[in-house]
């Protein structure tokens, strides 16, 4: 299993639904438009005015942002039959939940800090202009780090790259190219052939044949049944 195939194991083992809130539904439905969008989607007021001021803000500074798309495709890069984390607009959706979700604001900020800090001091440089060897040699110290040979100062970059991880998988396999790339195809109705044959002998019944080409026809699945006024069915 490569790289790729591991993490989207992780992702379907540890990403559940996501959990409704108590809204009432006459709060829903007084959800308005958001403003400059035109679009409805099912906010309650609150959370329109909290999604207001998220868009509005700005944090993460543009030297910022690049670093974590570099990061980004590090941790998640195209391969011939998926996109990347960035072509998954990955990087604005960590943006979106630094601001959404201000916890992560100390630790990322600080974790770029510290990125570019051993960058400068190994290569004299930050981290977006080191070559891509150089930026793996970092990297790898501090994704795959070895309990029993741990190089030291590397806690705080073993912390950060796991919240980077983290929001990276959860960026990419919450879009289309993600879901499209784990091959999720979503609830799917399986085919029923009627009650399985030793059953019916135990209860010593039996299908009627005619009843058994209306109802078991698979070729007729997706016809949905008409009944007579006397209850009879139709097809």
């Amino acid at each position: 299993m490569d790289r790729r195939e591991t993490l989207k194991t992780l992702m379907v083992g540890t990403v559940a639904g996501a959990t409704l809130s108590a809204t009432s539904c006459k709060e829903i439905e007084k959800a308005t438009p958001i403003v400059g969008t035109g679009k409805k989607y099912g906010r309650t007021p609150s959370e329109l005015e909290w999604d207001e001021k998220v868009f509005a803000e700005s944090f993460l500074e543009k030297r910022e942002l690049e670093t974590i798309a570099v990061l980004c495709d590090i941790i998640l890069p195209a391969t011939p039959t998926a996109g990347s984390a960035n072509d998954a607009k990955v990087p604005e959706f960590i943006e979106f939940i630094v601001k959404d979700l201000p916890d992560h604001k100390l630790p990322l900020r600080g974790g770029l800090m510290w990125l570019d800090g051993l960058s400068n001091k190994r290569y004299n440089k930050t981290f977006v202009k080191c070559s891509d060897a150089e930026q793996i040699s970092i990297v790898d110290d501090i994704a795959y780090p070895d309990p029993d040979n741990m190089k030291p100062d590397m806690g705080p970059g073993i912390k950060f790259f796991d919240r980077m991880r983290n929001l990276t998988l959860t960026g990419y396999y919450t879009t289309k190219m993600g879901i499209d790339d784990l091959g999720y195809k979503g609830n799917i109705p399986n085919i029923w052939d009627g009650v399985p044959t030793d059953v019916l002998k135990e209860h010593d019944v039996d299908y009627d044949e005619e009843w058994l080409a209306k109802c078991v026809d698979q070729d007729k699945r997706e016809v949905m049944a008409e009944w007579d006024d006397k209850g009879n069915l139709i097809t």
